[in-house]
């Protein structure tokens, strides 16, 4: 069944719970503590409503790309979450926990980013709101992210480059848990998805399952253009974007796929597939299911999407395999890359390489599709990935 909140321990099952060093359990007892009080208290969802309405573009549209539906024979709609101010779904989550951190008194943030999005996310949100930022970044993704590491310091954020392990995602996570242990009396560390200790999954779900909730009232089989979805897909690295379209309709007959990064392929060892090819163990302050190898060592992830470079993912996504509410399925790197053409030359919109990702597991699986309403939850536009994207091609 679906779970409301995670339970006194902070899991999900047997999965999530506070694996943090103990100077650092004060202050996730403290955001746990506000985040709840502020989630009761109108006043902060009146802030955080208008500025979603305002500044973010809150309700995002919902499109039917009417082409790829007729060329493949399923009803194909769009959860147009690139049209969200910094181009992608991570503005939701980060407007919230800046307002947060100002609720806390605490004038700097700092933040990880893999894609960058997040971290423009987070450094727009601090920008608007005053607050001081520092956003940890790897050392590949700095090269391959190039646009938006300009973006974050255009908005007056410091980027510190991380170049400890593969300097991806995982380590800029590393990086960033180091600076809040040192740093927690003034800083307040947003997390840029559903991962990490409790209370980061439960707090980022609650502040992205916006996406599902607007859905809900945009396809509600009022009219004969607002049928109800039959299948919802979503990408899936941390899990934040699929987290938040799925979360409303978790046990309902909705069918959810969340898509994971096969990288060169399952069989390669080189891919991000944490789901669905690898086993339960602890990263980054939680249970949950990650790429390891037979002594627990964590595995360094691959995909040609920084988004999805990571070797976890929410432990709630790990609930939502065990228990069967969420099914989870992986394509590969050159999968998509066609996703992003294909889109890109039928409907005129330029994917995330993230998002194409569960474009491609569409295109793959239409045959089994044919007739129904499927939603793809296109998490992030492409502007950040464009050169990466010609240099593969």
């Amino acid at each position: 069944m679906r779970l409301d909140k995670p339970d006194t321990q902070g899991r999900f099952a047997q999965f999530g719970g506070q694996f943090a060093p103990e100077t650092l359990m004060p202050a996730l007892e403290e955001l746990e503590t506000e985040f709840t009080k502020a989630w009761a208290d109108p006043g902060f969802h009146d802030e955080l409503n208008s500025l979603l309405r305002d500044f973010v573009g809150r309700p995002t549209p919902v499109y039917r790309a009417a082409r790829l539906s007729a060329q493949y024979g399923i009803e194909l709609y769009l959860k147009r979450e690139d049209l969200a101010h910094t181009g992608a779904h991570k503005i939701n989550n980060t407007i919230g926990q800046a307002l947060l951190t100002k609720r806390m008194g605490k004038p700097r943030v700092i933040a990880e980013t893999g894609a960058g999005q997040h971290g423009v996310a987070t450094a727009t949100a601090c920008a608007l709101l005053g607050q001081e930022c520092v956003v940890y970044m790897g050392e590949k993704d700095i090269e391959r992210q190039a646009l938006n590491v300009h973006r974050m310091r255009m908005l007056g954020t410091e980027v510190r480059p991380v170049t400890s392990g593969a300097g991806t995602l995982k380590d800029a996570v590393s990086a960033a848990m180091r600076d809040w242990v040192a740093s927690v009396d003034g800083t307040h560390y947003i997390i840029g998805s559903v991962v990490g200790p409790h209370p980061f999954p439960w707090m980022v779900r609650e502040l992205q399952k916006v996406i599902g909730e607007e859905l809900e009232t945009q396809m509600d089989g009022s009219a004969p253009e607002r049928p109800q979805p039959d299948v919802i897909v979503a990408c899936v690295g941390g899990g934040s974007n699929a987290m938040g379209i799925f979360y409303p309709y978790a046990g309902s007959d909705v069918d959810l796929v969340g898509v994971e990064a096969a990288g060169y392929g399952l069989e390669s060892g080189q891919h991000g597939a944490s789901l669905v090819a690898g086993s339960p163990g602890v990263i980054h302050g939680s249970m949950t299911y990650l790429l390891q190898d037979d002594q627990g060592q964590i595995l360094e992830a691959h995909s040609i999407s920084a988004g999805l470079d990571y070797p976890g993912v929410g432990p709630e996504h790990a609930y939502f395999k065990d228990t069967g509410l969420v099914r989870y399925a992986s394509v590969t790197d050159e999968e998509a890359l066609e996703a992003v053409y294909l889109l890109a030359s039928t409907e005129g919109i330029i994917p995330a390489l993230e998002s194409a990702h569960g474009l491609a597991w569409i295109i793959k699986e239409a045959p089994s599709l044919q007739g129904k309403v499927v939603v793809l939850n296109l998490s992030g536009r492409g502007d950040k990935d464009v050169e990466l994207i010609v240099e593969q091609s």
